[in-house]
């Protein structure tokens, strides 16, 4: 199958994301077929009355047909209306619980993402698609369900009507349809390219919001805001330059059927009057027939701006699916293991790169054995590589090259949910979430009990200022946990990591804004209350690994040295070298 039809087979399926409001859906264009058969039979009733009705009335003084003509009008146009309305109402629940149903399906298919994934298309690329792109697609829905057979059905209603009733003026909108058709094509043409760009600047102005929101306190701190708000109008004047360019084209889709509207009906008065002149036609049926063109040309306008939607929202369906066919690169085996049997890793001849590729490889021939409940520190200059080991433990990346095991199984073989429960990560970036300390450490354990969250802020060294506060646990953090200090976070994700009870817990230069004291107080609850668990610190501070089992050096991507830290003092360099700097600056 070529790709073009995958692309196709995609766009139809996109329609399985309606679920239960498929039918709305369904029976949206039904009622919809029932408003147009109301109004393209109003003006046989207008006829009617003009030429018969009234004519019969003055002669006659009797206003019988008069009131039978209108009454019927005003029936069918409340049925009419009646139609609409419900057409409006289904076109509206369909569209917005496709939409509500295309969130989920992108929400989940990012969750499924590695980060190897998400760093393809980019957090602000990802926040784009699933507002903005997801929101066009849901109203080029909506108008399609609405428009799709309404238009073409009041199309041919009213064509059949008025070649019924005049064919040699009907044959005016044979010069008219193909003239609209061909602009409708350039248009459509030309307007594509363009609002592919202007999805592209939205992904920047994203980004810029998102990285100015993120880093406000840093903007401030350094009087940037004039810097920023530089950045964010040129970002946003290119969205505007992309759009106005876009809009530029799609704009003479209006004049275009404006032109042809009203030269139809210029020509069918023209020529209409002339038979009227000429008695071949009375004046109650060139005003219907002038109803009906109005009515072919309204259809297709409906028509047109459908296809400008469309061309609209093919850029943004093209984005969706870019997410939704985009395969995670990290999934689960069949007969995927879901028990780890304990905390031992063992790395065989590792080597990983970001992008894959060998000989470009950022970790390089790691060997590398732990034991169940071994602690080991794990030091190197900044970019040695030390998150990238410890981020293919729990299978945040995968393996270039080599076997990574854990438990004495190669850690692709466990399922990942499996796998990532037991491996704890407190990581260099500490992330709490809105909502209160309590809601925040059971991310760790979500029926953890208040005694078990207790007991892990008093190994983590946080209970007492948590206490501190007048809220103690039910203390709202606010967003990112804004409320709280960099320590008090790490020591907060640090207390949020000991309740899941992992096999393998990886402090991150976790400890790296707490004072020596606390950070002593932390590794030492962490061996009297975790002896089985595999526990993996990565410090800066020589002092926060030095009384572990082993330390591992690491330097550009290979492992330099392991031993303990009497050991590494005596023989290796880069550890010595860093330790005798650091205690000169403790001097």
């Amino acid at each position: 199958m070529t790709q073009e039809k995958k692309k196709k087979d995609s766009i139809l399926n996109l329609l399985k994301y309606a679920g239960k409001y498929k039918w709305p859906l369904i029976f949206c264009p039904m009622v919809m077929i029932g408003e147009v058969a109301m109004e393209t039979y109003i003006p046989k009733l207008i006829q009617r009355l003009i030429d018969e009705a009234i004519p019969n009335s003055a002669q006659s003084g009797e206003m019988s047909q008069v009131l039978i003509c209108g009454g019927l009008m005003i029936a069918m146009a409340l049925i009419s209306m009646g139609f609409g309305m419900a057409g409006s109402y289904l076109g509206a629940k369909g569209g917005m619980g496709f939409g509500r149903n295309l969130r989920q399906a992108l929400f989940e298919k990012i969750q499924r993402f590695s980060f190897k994934n998400i760093d393809k298309f980019s957090t602000a690329s990802l926040v784009t698609r699933i507002t903005t792109d997801v929101n066009q697609t849901q109203n080029t829905l909506i108008m399609l369900v609405r428009m799709a057979f309404r238009s073409p059905i009041m199309f041919l209603m009213s064509l059949f009507y008025a070649w019924q009733m005049n064919p040699s003026l009907t044959s005016i909108l044979f010069v008219a349809v193909p003239l609209l058709a061909l602009g409708i094509v350039i248009i459509m043409r030309s307007a594509f390219p363009r609002f592919q760009i202007m999805m592209k600047k939205y992904d920047i102005l994203n980004r810029e919001v998102q990285e100015n929101l993120i880093a406000i306190r840093v903007v401030k701190a350094f009087v940037r805001s004039a810097f920023e708000k530089k950045k964010f109008g040129d970002a946003a004047d290119e969205v505007t330059n992309a759009q106005r360019s876009a809009e530029k084209v799609v704009l003479w889709n209006g004049p275009l059927m404006q032109i042809l509207m009203y030269g139809c009906i210029v020509s069918v008065l023209w020529f209409g009057g002339q038979q009227i002149i000429r008695g071949e036609m009375g004046v109650g049926a060139l005003l219907t027939f002038i109803t009906y063109i109005t009515q072919i040309l309204m259809a297709l306008m409906m028509l047109s701006f459908l296809f400008v939607g469309i061309v609209l929202s093919r850029a943004s369906i093209s984005r969706i699916l870019e997410v939704l066919n985009e395969e995670p690169d990290i999934a689960n085996p069949e007969s995927a293991a879901t028990h780890v049997k304990d905390g031992e890793i063992e790395f065989d001849h590792v080597g990983f790169s970001y992008a894959g590729d060998k000989d470009n490889l950022v970790l390089q021939d790691i060997n590398l054995h732990i034991k169940a409940g071994e602690t080991i520190g794990l030091i190197g200059a900044t970019g040695s590589a030390k998150t990238s080991l410890v981020s293919l433990i729990p299978r945040l990346y995968d393996v270039t090259t080599g076997t990574l095991k854990v438990g004495g199984r190669d850690v692709r073989e466990y399922d990942i949910h499996a796998l990532r429960d037991q491996v704890a990560m407190v990581l260099q970036k500490n992330v709490l979430f809105s909502g209160s300390i309590k809601e925040n450490l059971r991310w760790g354990d979500e029926n953890a009990t208040d005694e078990e969250i207790t007991a892990a802020c008093q190994a983590a060294a946080a209970d007492e200022f948590v206490r501190s506060f007048p809220g103690g646990y039910e203390t709202d953090l606010g967003q990112g946990g804004v409320n709280v200090s960099g320590g008090q976070k790490q020591r907060l994700c640090i207390a949020r990591a000991l309740l899941k009870k992992p096999r393998i817990m990886i402090l991150d230069d976790a400890t790296s804004a707490v004072d020596t004291a606390t950070d002593s107080r932390i590794r030492e609850a962490l061996r009297s209350q975790m002896p089985d668990t595999t526990k993996i610190i990565i410090a800066q501070r020589i002092t926060s690994v030095m009384d572990a089992d082993r330390v591992v050096v690491l330097d550009n991507g290979k492992i330099a040295d392991v031993g303990t830290h009497d050991e590494l003092m005596a023989r290796c360099d880069i550890y010595r070298d860093v330790y005798l700097s650091q205690q000169k600056g403790v001097a």
